[in-house]
């Protein structure tokens, strides 16, 4: 009686389909990338550390963000579209002297400053803190979304100010030195830019 022979399966081709199938699920899958506000935390003050100076009520800047995500500025509803000029004015309005810059006794008045110099507003901009408050039921959207537009209202003036200074926008500088890290030359001028227009938020829950 003959033998018969049992049918075998060709899996010669399975590999090259299985690496097939892993390299279009390569090219294909995004990887998430984590997201969010960059931010520096004060450090720890030791206990005997002198009492933080007084800031005079002018000099700040009050957004609040209530539960219902509607925006409150200086006590007023307004939408979010209008905070960005607002706070342009409110920190370039250069109503007095300011804390003394670096290598300097005495604070001075904001010669760069353009604005209104109205007695009731911030007097410099380095003593001009926009005081943002949200509340925990505020939504992550509208939050970043506040936060970017303070953020453009202080890239829009150090443009204009590296503009006038270098002939550049502060943004193309920052450009640059991320291609060019060791061009100390060009990170002191961005240092003295943030210098004229430092960044001062303070954020805190209302409830």
């Amino acid at each position: 009686m003959a033998r018969r022979d049992t049918p075998e399966i060709n899996a010669g081709s399975m590999a090259d389909i299985a690496f097939l199938l892993l390299i279009f699920f390569l090219v294909t899958t995004t990887m998430d990338v984590d997201a969010g506000i960059s931010r520096r935390l004060p450090e720890k003050q030791p206990i005997d550390a002198p009492p933080p100076p007084v800031i005079k009520m002018k000099n700040v800047f009050e957004v609040i963000i209530n539960r219902n995500d509607e925006l409150l500025i200086e006590g007023e509803y307004h939408e979010i579209k209008d905070i960005k000029q607002m706070a342009i004015d409110f920190i370039d309005n250069g109503g007095g002297k300011g804390n003394p810059m670096p290598n300097e006794v005495d604070g001075k008045e904001c010669t760069w400053c353009k604005g209104a110099k109205d007695e009731a507003s911030s007097d410099h901009p380095n003593k001009a803190v926009i005081s943002l408050k949200s509340d925990r039921s505020t939504s992550y959207g509208t939050f970043i979304k506040v936060q970017n537009e303070l953020g453009k209202a202080y890239t829009t003036l150090r443009n204009r100010l590296a503009k006038e200074l270098y002939g550049t926008t502060y943004t193309e500088m920052v450009d640059d030195l991320s291609k060019d890290k060791g061009n100390a030359t060009l990170k002191d001028k961005i240092d003295k830019i943030k210098s004229m227009y430092p960044e001062i938020i303070s954020e805190a829950e209302t409830n």
